[in-house]
């Protein structure tokens, strides 16, 4: 099993999706409940916050605080979270939510693979601190979202990523009201993500903006949630621009070379472009919009499409996450020794998990899958934040085929905002850490955009040095350079 598992493979899945009712998780997905603190929200009804405090699961640090649980956000609806102090001054560090994609994916997986407190030993049972863990130097919440996803459970019923934004905001709005986080309301506030983060990031940001705004103008009571900086690696944005990467990539991946026979190649560039081809088929989900009636059959049909006839052919028998990697490769990297980890009782009750974990669950995926929510792009919301100043670093493993930096390159210099013609004159420069080359960047204003060298979907696994000297910078409001 791939440490994520492909937009190829969830979306092939999604061809034999029919509309259904809301999914409720299956009665044997709970396990024994633990015993909980609970925080009950003034502001709003059903809302409340379960936690337990100091685990000593993964952070190990001596004095370095912990709270893992849920957030109740209505009947049968609880969102899970695990939220690490910072090892450093903790009390004006900054706050740093990350989130991973899938749709439907844990968030486990960056806390446990890439960039969180600790990772686990090939024994399954044991861990060993994170040299380069984000929480070195920020207070740093996982959280596993949409309902159905990781340890997450109730009623699955988001199945998009519009209607997946409130649900969110929600949640912070009883953390930012509870004494547990309300200090952290005034800190900057990073939202990371990758991968789906790419549709999750623009459009979580764009949704608190426009719920601070109503609160700003008392038409909504509220707790404000003001992002400072939006980190999106290996992000799918927008699937025209990077489904005709795809075509790119696979003829030529830069430093790699062709991935796929002339053949292959031959045939995903008609497929691409011709009548009734992939290119049709988005400029027809895009026409369609979110209100049309037959929007989501369309949008659907072209992911579809896409997958099978551009994705999945340059992809071949390589790890879609990492080209260097095969697809059946017996002891695949990033590995996978956190999911025997989460599947021990004792861990489980020491967190306060209360469902069986869940990687990358079906049925959260299977919801955005009707919607035709993958073939939707985000461009516009992105374009919009880029605009209004805000720190932005859209960065890529040059490794990973499924959100390859070609894709994430032409999506940047796709970007409808005050610097659009600079970052198109703007050259790559190399961002070097003790004379080594990590990263070729570009600098523009609040944004950057970066390509990291030698790493695959999950940048912080391959080049956890790297991604957290980034990671630093970019919590220092500086463009990416080098040290």
């Amino acid at each position: 099993m791939l440490a994520t598992p492909t937009l190829a493979i969830l979306a092939l899945l999604a061809a034999v999706v029919l509309a259904a009712p809301p999914v409720p998780l299956e009665s044997d997905s709970r396990i024994t409940p633990a015993v909980h603190n609970v925080f009950v929200s003034q502001n709003q009804d059903d809302v409340q916050l379960r936690f337990i405090q100091n685990s000593g699961v993964c952070e190990t640090t001596p004095g370095v605080q912990q709270m893992s649980g849920y957030v109740d956000i209505g009947t049968d609806m609880s969102m899970w979270f695990w939220f690490f102090e910072a090892r450093e001054n903790p009390e004006t560090a900054p706050f740093t939510l990350w989130l991973n994609g899938g749709p439907g994916c844990s968030s486990m997986i960056g806390m446990f693979q890439e960039n969180g407190p600790c990772q686990v030993n090939s024994d399954g049972k044991t861990t060993v601190l994170n040299p380069f863990s984000w929480n070195n130097i920020s207070n740093v919440i996982y959280i596993d979202q949409p309902i159905g996803t990781g340890f997450s459970f109730g009623t699955v019923n988001v199945n998009s990523t519009f209607n997946a934004a409130p649900p969110i905001w929600q949640a912070f709005q009883i953390l930012f009201e509870s004494p547990q986080f309300n200090k952290f309301q005034s800190r900057e506030f990073i939202f990371a993500t990758e991968s789906y983060g790419g549709h999750y990031g623009p459009e979580f940001v764009t949704f608190f903006d426009q719920q601070n705004t109503l609160i700003d103008q008392g038409k909504l009571q509220g707790e404000k949630i003001e992002v400072s900086a939006l980190m999106i690696n290996n992000g799918w944005f927008d699937p025209l621009l990077q489904n005709k990467a795809y075509v790119d990539f696979a003829t030529n991946a830069p430093g790699y070379g062709q991935l796929q026979s002339d053949a292959v190649l031959a045939q995903m560039n008609e497929d691409f472009n011709k009548t009734g081809g992939c290119r049709d088929m988005e400029m027809a989900c895009f026409a369609a919009g979110t209100e049309s009636a037959n929007s989501d059959k369309i949008c659907r049909a072209a992911d579809n499409f896409c997958v099978q006839n551009i994705f999945s052919p340059a992809v071949g028998n390589r790890d879609s996450d990492d080209l260097r990697q095969s697809a059946n490769s017996q002891n695949p990297f990033p590995p996978e020794f956190y999911l025997t980890f989460l599947r021990n009782q004792t861990v489980l009750s020491k967190i306060g998990a209360q469902a069986k974990f869940s990687e990358c669950a079906n049925a959260p995926f299977s919801q955005f899958s009707k919607t035709g929510d993958d073939a939707r792009t985000l461009l516009p919301q992105l374009s919009a934040l880029a605009n209004s100043g805000l720190k932005l670093l859209i960065w890529a493993g040059d490794a990973d085929i499924n959100c390859n930096w070609l894709g994430g390159h032409a999506v940047a210099l796709a970007m409808d905002w005050f610097g659009n013609e600079t970052l198109h004159n703007t050259p790559f420069t190399n961002m070097t850490i003790n004379g080594k080359a990590v990263a070729a960047v570009k600098n523009v204003e609040n944004f950057t955009f970066a390509r990291v060298f030698a790493a695959g979907h999950e940048v912080p696994a391959f080049q956890p040095e790297a991604a957290f000297e980034i990671f630093s910078q970019i919590l220092r409001k500086e463009q990416l350079h080098s040290v």
